[in-house]
């Protein structure tokens, strides 16, 4: 009877891994799907909102380089 009990185990352990080996294989190919999507939508977010503030950014890059640093007041 003892031996049939450790038998069992690796009965058990091969189950087990057959129940993971199916889960870790499963298509996961929707969820690549979607994010892909979601992140081509914040790419055109980006962009629009990119060409929209180019004139306020190109207004702060000349007033950053006309302006002194510390080390030039000395």
């Amino acid at each position: 009877m003892a031996s049939l009990a450790w038998l069992l185990i690796p009965l058990f352990a091969a189950i087990g891994a057959g129940i993971w080996g199916s889960w870790a294989a499963r298509d996961r190919t929707q969820g690549d799907i979607s994010e892909l999507a979601g992140y081509a939508r914040f790419r055109e977010v980006m962009d629009k909102a990119d060409k929209a503030g180019k004139t306020d950014r190109s207004v702060e890059v000349r007033a950053k380089a006309g302006a002194h640093s510390g080390s030039d007041a000395v």
